[in-house]
């Protein structure tokens, strides 16, 4: 049987030395967000006219699902005062000012306002910190008003309970809930890098596994945890809404039209796959069935080229055993 040539072992094997950001490196890119913290502690006890509330590295680094190929790390920026300004360009300029003020020594280029967000690159170790304004009024549970990264609206979120809500999943199936989150994410990377126009966003992909864990669905056998990803992608096609009951109940979620239905767990107004069209998920249940169909096909196949060849059509050629 093909579990000879590629079984668990083998698929952990290879998300340790392909897929995984090492430790040693998130390590770094930890002790770098507490540096860019420290700094504006600093700062705001010189400008105590900066009303800085809180600083939390959020993203796939502080949820512990980053890639090998992380190459910039999110902060939440928690800002609050009557003369912080609330139209977005404005928002961004106010706050890449005052990180310029906090390391006056970099050069213009090393702060850059993005769209929703202000880049600063530490040229030591390479590295992009993504500084994401959120405004806060003072909610005792640090909810606050995100520039959404994909219209610009402003949008209700919370840093500290999504983090809460992996951690909870995580706890569930320690070491492997997050294992497989890397994987599935591995695989949509191969697909964006043979085909650019394809969408599926991460935090799509983490509640879909996070609902399969709600189910009480194993991961600790990666090939089954993959097949239990696809197999729900192909059975739901995409259309079955997802809504979590942590911080709200499901019965708040209002009556939605969008054909992508995933609410996001900490505000129950946001669907986070508003934005997808048919086509698009579409696309994404072809591509699950194809990777469905290419486990399968490995998990039957009589000889280790075979195998080999089935699985490099889930995450690429860079797949080796």
């Amino acid at each position: 049987m093909a579990r000879q040539h590629v079984d668990h072992r083998e698929i952990a094997r290879f998300a340790q030395e392909r897929v995984n950001l090492p430790r040693e490196r998130a390590q770094l890119y930890r002790a770098q967000a507490g540096r860019l913290r420290e700094r504006l502690d600093r700062y705001l006890s010189e400008n105590p006219d900066f009303k800085l509330r809180k600083m939390l590295l959020s993203g796939s680094l502080a949820k512990g699902t980053a890639l090998r190929s992380l190459n910039d790390i999110d902060v939440a920026c928690y800002i609050s005062g009557a003369d912080v300004p609330s139209e977005v360009a404005e928002l961004i300029e106010y706050l890449a000012e005052r990180l310029r003020s906090a390391y006056p020594n970099f050069q213009p280029d090393q702060v850059r306002p993005q769209t929703y967000s202000v880049t600063v690159s530490f040229r030591g170790t390479g590295l992009d910190v993504d500084v994401v304004p959120i405004l806060y009024d003072g909610d005792p549970d640090w909810y606050g008003n995100l520039v959404s990264q994909e219209d610009g609206s402003y949008l209700k979120t919370c840093i500290p309970r999504h983090l809460e809500f992996t951690k909870k999943r995580k706890h569930a199936q320690p070491q492997d809930f997050a294992q497989v989150v890397r994987l599935i994410k591995f695989w949509v990377g191969n697909l964006k890098r043979e085909n650019p126009g394809f969408r599926f966003k991460s935090f799509m992909v983490e509640m879909i596994l996070s609902l399969l864990c709600d189910q009480g669905l194993e991961f600790s056998d990666y090939p089954e945890a993959l097949q239990h990803f696809f197999t729900y992608l192909a059975r739901s096609n995409l259309r079955e809404k997802i809504v979590f009951n942590d911080y709200y109940a499901a019965s708040k979620v209002g009556k939605l039209t969008q054909p992508v239905q995933i609410i996001d767990p900490v505000n129950e107004e946001n669907n986070v796959a508003r934005l997808y069209t048919e086509t698009q998920a579409d696309a994404i249940v072809d591509a699950a069935l194809d990777a469905g169909d290419a486990v399968d096909a490995a998990l039957a196949a009589p000889t280790k080229q075979d195998t080999v060849r089935y699985w490099r059509r889930v995450f690429g050629p860079s797949f080796h055993v």
